[in-house]
């Protein structure tokens, strides 16, 4: 499989486990993959993960975590996968037309778009979940049905996949999805084998 460009998008208020947990994955997973490759390690590598912010500099994630991510909006380069995180900081993302309207360009052609816990009200906002189902954090599931009526909202699910779009519920949920595109992308064994070096159980 070549190697898909994943890029997580960032913003001041970020939920950090959101944006944490799946980088985690994907890239623990590629750091596998070329561990048990032979010859090429590049030609290995399944995932090239980086984060991507609408202007240059720190972004101040939840509890004043500083990140500095990769690329910006303007020079990223086309995602394959596009993750969107959540978080407070969504709340102003919405009304951000620049970021909503690079998630709708973005989706049109990314293999797939995901978002974690309130990435779904961008996703929603980008027009991204109409006549799709698709879940939030528990405490987002109204704001959800306000922006995107024409959505099936799912509640008590750890991810909703509608092929392209999958979205998943708050926070560590996020890990859960990922863990299940990587079974999608590279089988079940690959998922587990992530799982099990990250000690952590699938469906937790």
């Amino acid at each position: 499989m070549p190697t898909k460009k994943v890029a997580i998008l960032m913003f001041d208020d970020v939920e950090v486990l959101d944006f944490a947990g799946p980088f985690e994955v994907f890239a623990v997973t590629s750091e596998l993959n070329c561990r048990d490759s032979l010859g090429d390690n590049s030609a290995a590598r399944p995932f090239a993960v980086f984060t991507v912010a609408e202007n240059p500099g720190a972004v101040i994630a939840r509890n004043g975590l500083s990140v500095n991510p990769d690329c910006t909006i303007s020079d990223c380069p086309p995602p394959d996968i596009l993750i969107v995180p959540g978080g407070i900081g969504t709340r102003k993302l919405i009304d951000n037309s620049a970021i909503i309207n690079w998630i709708e360009t973005c989706s049109q052609t990314a293999e797939l778009v995901l978002s974690v816990c309130t990435g779904s009200l961008l996703l929603a906002k980008a027009g991204l979940l109409e006549g799709l189902a698709a879940t939030t954090h528990h405490q987002a599931l109204e704001l959800l049905r306000e922006l995107a009526p024409n959505t099936t909202v799912i509640e008590n699910q750890r991810f909703v996949d509608n092929g392209k779009i999958i979205t998943s519920g708050g926070i560590a949920a996020g890990i859960d999805m990922s863990l299940h595109v990587v079974s999608k992308l590279l089988g079940k064994q690959q998922a587990e084998q992530t799982a099990n070096h990250m000690e952590y159980k699938i469906g937790s």
